[in-house]
């Protein structure tokens, strides 16, 4: 058991017990918040990052760890990522014989990498005197759907992962892949895919928790490689963390996320190269918790994005329709959009959206195609742009976040290009010569910074 006072955390030890990190029951007892812990074997979810396992010491770290975890009673699956920029390097390989490389082909060569961290870390567990089996995410029954390169997990059938578990072995399942559901092709999940694998997995297994391991020691209220005195969150809602994610923020990925909501699973997101507590991320701000009062949560930025300019839009009904659904059907993710008031005297008005960089050319190519059927005039594609989205669940109840926001954009000298808003997030597009400037304009405007040393980003990449 531990008690947690307005002055921090006291741990308590009672013998015999073993406790875990997972809040089963909580309570208020005058100024104590009073949290009470399975004493029963739990199972975890661990996931490691590329840049935990980048060689091999790495490996061998990670596999202390796994077996500390396995030695004080836990029951122990682990999700791991391609060691260091093994996915980048093959990329770049496979781009160098094939100017296009066949989709099937580059899955079925990207899927090697998580294959090679797997196996290494078996056998450095095993070194330890622990059983370890490896399974790639086809014998981990990790099903999705046959888009190459970006598959979806439509289902798990972990079925050898739990019989692993029942021998008393700790199971690792290579991250980032699976196999289709209809053509029983080895499939790749995208960037962000090893999380998404983890989650999926313990929601799968009904684990108690999802430790996403990674080279930051939590989620941070900026990106600490921008603002050194970024603030470590203690803890932060789906909500929240959905809204960070989708606006850049690299430490979970999206659908990640979105999985863990749908089956309320904790995770928390801690550093492989530390023993601190990390940040939880959970349905609801446990109460009297320390971010309850909170405006803003976090500040995230993304710098991967376009910006795309239809000029010359005729204003009547269905030609929005018919633009967007062109984009759709291409399968590619619109994030802001603005429209112009048209012009009374030529009926005519601009359209901007924004999406990935790496989906511009084929956007503008899109459009090209229906300019004459549209009627528009001109294209206009923009890849030097930045987004800066300010999250926060205390904006529903506080005004003057918008004004606080402005004036501080203004007062850096960051001119503000589209806007875009949600009921907790605040978005704007700037120059992105600009956005690393806005960050920290931001983060100081709303009293995020922190007053302790600065935030430690151990492996470099921040994942």
């Amino acid at each position: 058991f531990f008690f947690q006072a307005e002055d921090g955390i006291r741990d308590v030890a009672v013998t015999g017990v073993q406790t875990c990190a997972l809040p089963i029951y909580q309570d208020n007892c005058g100024s104590f918040q009073f949290f009470c812990h399975s004493t029963s074997v739990g199972l975890i979810v661990q996931k490691f990052g590329g840049s935990s396992v980048a060689d091999a010491e790495g490996v061998k770290r990670v596999a202390a760890r796994i077996a500390a975890s396995k030695r004080a009673g836990q029951q122990v699956v682990v999700v791991v990522s391609a060691m260091g920029d093994t996915t980048d390097e093959l990329i770049d390989l496979a781009g160098q014989v094939s100017p296009l490389p066949n989709p099937r082909e580059l899955d079925m060569l990207l899927t090697a990498g998580e294959r090679i961290s797997m196996a290494l870390l078996a056998m450095a567990i095993g070194n330890l005197g622990l059983e370890a089996r490896s399974f790639t995410g086809s014998q981990a029954g990790i099903i999705t759907t046959s888009t190459h390169g970006r598959a979806r997990v439509i289902d798990v059938t972990p079925g050898r992962i739990q019989e692993a578990l029942k021998d008393g072995a700790i199971a690792i399942v290579a991250g980032f892949q699976g196999i289709s559901q209809d053509t029983k092709d080895i499939t790749t999940l995208g960037r962000g895919g090893s999380d998404t694998t983890a989650v999926a997995l313990a929601a799968a297994l009904d684990a108690d928790v999802c430790e996403i391991y990674t080279d930051v020691d939590g989620v941070f209220s900026a990106d600490p490689r921008v603002v050194p005195a970024a603030r470590k969150l203690k803890s932060v809602t789906y909500e929240e963390m959905l809204e960070l994610a989708a606006s850049g923020a690299k430490v979970l990925h999206l659908r990640c996320v979105e999985y863990a909501r749908r089956y309320e699973l904790p995770i928390h997101v801690r550093s492989s190269f530390s023993n601190l507590e990390g940040t939880w991320v959970v349905k609801d701000q446990p109460e009297g918790g320390s971010m309850e009062q909170a405006i803003i949560s976090g500040i995230a930025h993304d710098k991967s994005e376009a910006k795309v300019t239809i000029v010359g839009v005729p204003d009547r009904t269905g030609v929005a329709a018919r633009i967007f659904q062109s984009i759709a059907d291409a399968d590619i993710n619109i994030d802001m959009i603005v429209q112009n008031v048209s012009a009374a005297a030529t009926g005519l008005t601009d359209i901007s959206f924004t999406l990935p960089k790496t989906e511009g050319a084929n956007a503008t190519s899109i459009l090209q195609k229906i300019q004459g059927e549209i009627g528009f005039q001109s294209i206009q594609y923009d890849d030097q742009i930045g987004k800066l989205s300010l999250v926060g669940a205390g904006m529903r109840s506080h005004p003057g976040v918008t004004a606080t926001f402005f004036a501080a954009m203004a007062q850096a000298g960051v001119n503000i290009e589209m806007i875009s808003t949600s009921e907790i997030r605040i978005s704007i597009v700037c120059r992105v010569a600009d956005l690393d400037n806005a960050v920290r304009a931001a983060h100081t405007a709303f009293d995020l910074d922190s007053d302790s040393s600065e935030a430690v980003v151990y492996g470099g990449s921040g994942r």
